[in-house]
């Protein structure tokens, strides 16, 4: 099969293409217009569409990435259940791709994050990284033994019942959900202390990726959490860990799923920002996932350190997937568009629309930096290699496949704040990254 096979087929898989069932979020201070409106496919020659349109068409799609994103966790918590209850390596691997297939809605919820400030606060809970491993489990000898930044670099909650490292006491002899999201999680006030979340379940299930700038992922035995044919120790406590991380992401993802619903903490504090507040929250969730965050922290920043321990999805190299389902989380937000899980559309009223209607060269500006980041973005995942392969010193195909993507990112964060000024909105702060130079330079 050839690699743009391979793509086309993991893309239906996973639902990139669908049926249209159209969705939209009701509460009594959306007018009826907006509601109907919200409903509808912009076409060219529509009127511009609401401000309240377009906002209802945010919430919408974000009820429906967050309501998927709960909904594949459970999947992963259930491939979970199984592997637990009869560790081998088939269901090791079907938990591992369980993982992957739950990244995939996850991942496009991101540009809901900044701008909201609960979801921002809430997020770190459940993507943080990187992360010092050690924390968790064994680890290499290459791994070292301490770190100036971090007492708890290798505390090895899973080997130790109870720790007590610069003062510190934790009593681990129960792993509990408890214990991982109150004492462990971001322990001593080092954010690098990530007990919690999916990259903590990722590290469970593959463990270190040790090839790298090489080709190859994390390699963890299925024996790890057989206690009959036990390998590497404390496969009981091992056990534990991983259904107590697994039983705190589906509960954290739907308390965040029920935040966005009418009455919900989110939704309230987005509503509460009137029209132009709504705009500037999506224009903000945008631009910062764009630039700041995916162009330079997640891209960028790898590049100029040759630094595989700077790969998001690190353990199973799905880095490159992530990527690509981030910058559909913008694609999303600026359409008005998000293929659901089972294939289905929500859709309605869209900046894009508002934006041909209001703001015609603007719009045909965003259009084609929208394309050029899809093809950058396509190119990158479309080819053999994964991120940390890419990164490596002296790499010129890999360099300029990711300064590519870097590049249209960059371009297409430049259009948005041209959106910003055009819709004359205000108190929009795209966040920055020092991989990177400032936006519009």
């Amino acid at each position: 099969m050839t690699t743009t096979l391979r793509f086309k087929a993991f893309a239906l898989a996973f639902g990139v293409t669908g049926l249209v069932a159209c969705t939209t979020p009701s509460d009594d201070r959306l007018s009826s217009s907006a509601k109907a409106t919200a409903g509808q496919a912009a076409t060219v020659a529509a009127a511009a569409p609401s401000a309240q349109a377009v906002i209802a068409t945010y919430v919408a799609i974000a009820q429906a990435s967050y309501g998927d994103a709960l909904l594949t966790a459970r999947e992963l918590s259930a491939a979970i259940d199984t592997f637990l209850a009869q560790p081998s390596e088939a269901t090791l691997n079907a938990a591992r791709e369980a993982w992957r297939k739950a990244r995939i809605p996850y991942i496009q919820t991101e540009a809901f994050r900044f701008g909201n400030a609960a979801v921002d606060e809430w997020e770190p809970r459940v993507n943080s990284w990187p992360l010092d491993e050690g924390l968790i489990d064994y680890v290499a000898d290459s791994y070292g033994s301490e770190s100036d930044n971090n007492f708890f670099y290798t505390a090895n909650i899973i080997a130790n019942p109870v720790v007590d490292i610069g003062g510190i006491s934790v009593d681990a002899n129960n792993i509990t959900p408890n214990l991982l999201a109150e004492m462990l999680h971001a322990i001593d006030g080092v954010d690098a202390n990530v007990a919690t979340g999916y990259h903590a379940i990722e590290f469970l299930l593959w463990g270190q990726d040790l090839h790298g700038t090489a080709p190859g992922a994390g390699e963890r035995p299925w024996t790890d959490y057989d206690v009959a044919s036990c390998t590497n120790g404390n496969c009981d406590r091992r056990r534990a860990y991983l259904a107590a991380a697994m039983q705190l992401l589906v509960s954290d993802l739907d308390e965040i799923t029920q935040s966005w619903q009418t009455g919900g903490e989110v939704y309230e504090q987005l509503m509460a920002k009137g029209e132009n507040g709504g705009l500037a929250t999506m224009l903000t969730g945008m631009g910062s996932l764009a630039y700041g965050e995916l162009a330079g922290e997640r891209i960028r920043l790898g590049l100029l350190l040759h630094d595989p321990e700077e790969e998001q999805d690190c353990f199973s190299d799905n880095t490159l997937w992530s990527h690509y389902y981030d910058v559909q989380s913008i694609h999303n937000v600026y359409r008005g568009r998000y293929t659901r899980v089972d294939g289905s559309v929500v859709q309605g009223a869209s900046l894009e629309a508002m934006l041909r209607a209001n703001a015609p060269a603007e719009h045909a500006e965003m259009s084609a930096r929208v394309e050029s980041t899809e093809l950058a973005m396509t190119a990158l995942v479309e080819q053999e290699s994964p991120y940390d392969v890419l990164i490596a010193a002296g790499n010129s195909k890999g360099e300029a496949l990711i300064n590519a993507v870097v590049t249209a990112l960059i371009e297409e964060t430049n259009t948005i704040e041209k959106i910003i000024n055009v819709l004359d909105l205000q108190n929009v702060s795209i966040e920055g990254s020092d991989s990177l130079p400032a936006v519009n330079q």
